[in-house]
């Protein structure tokens, strides 16, 4: 379907796709948010997409937050619509099945940064800040700020982006695990490329297991984490792609998997 609000290309078996919004830094609103529900649900049916990108459009933005000029007019029903449509949509993004890189160009504010926690791999410019703010609008975290603050960074951390609402740089961002990597602007598309390329070339099915596992490791005991993993593993033997990269390693040359 054709788009308003993103832009969708392919390279190969990545997927780019673009919030493109930049007079609005790329805030979300409802429609933006409908569309990524979309566009996320058929990079998950689309078997030659391996991986995705997911950015925003021009130089001072990944994703500024939600629209405020939307989001001043919500009644107490439509806010709580508005927070589960969001949740609906990053936890399509965390459950995709298929690595998600967030590319940090910029602002990811509020919503931004709750959409690029959902991202499994988060690259940041040295000029990309990160906050949740929404204390400053008299609101506090939608669409899962709270909940995935705490896992990836701590409780610690978690409070005090929230209660002070002060957003943070790329390097204190990285120091909280909050983000992977932070590069020069001048070098972001480059390492997004090639992390996006090094996921592409790899097993999809062994990418979809590791995916799984680790995000049950956030909502398990660890015994039943362990069972998880342990069947998880076991599943991968059932793969061509598994004979192929044992046979590549064996032969001492380089896996070539077909997602079988």
């Amino acid at each position: 379907m054709a788009f308003r609000n993103l832009l969708s290309t392919d390279r190969g078996g990545v997927r780019t796709i673009t919030i493109n919004r930049p007079d609005k830094l790329n805030a979300l609103d409802r429609q933006t948010i409908g569309e990524l529900q979309i566009a996320f649900e058929q990079a998950r049916h689309d078997e030659a997409v391996r991986v995705v990108v997911l950015a925003g459009a021009g130089e001072k933005a990944f994703v500024a937050g939600a629209d405020i000029t939307e989001l001043a007019t919500l009644t107490p029903v439509q806010a709580q619509a508005f927070a589960r449509a969001g949740q609906r949509m990053v936890r399509a993004i965390e459950t995709l099945g298929k690595p998600v890189i967030a590319r940090l160009n910029g602002f990811a504010l509020g919503g931004g940064l709750e959409l690029a926690m959902a991202c499994h791999l988060r690259i940041a410019s040295t000029r990309a800040k990160v906050g949740q703010p929404e204390i400053n609008l008299g609101v506090i975290p939608g669409f899962g700020g709270t909940q995935r603050l705490a896992r990836l960074a701590g409780r610690a951390a978690a409070l005090e982006l929230c209660l002070l609402g002060t957003p943070i740089d790329a390097a204190r961002a990285y120091q909280l695990g909050l983000v992977n990597r932070v590069v020069e602007p001048e070098a972001l598309d480059e390492a997004v490329q090639a992390v996006a390329d090094q996921l592409a070339a790899s097993a999809p099915q062994a990418l979809a297991g590791v995916l799984d596992t680790v995000l049950a490791a956030t909502e398990l005991a660890i015994e039943e984490g362990l069972d998880y993993e342990a069947k998880a593993f076991s599943l991968c033997f059932s793969t061509e792609d598994m004979r192929e990269g044992t046979a590549a390693f064996l032969a001492r040359r380089k896996a070539v998997f077909s997602g079988r």
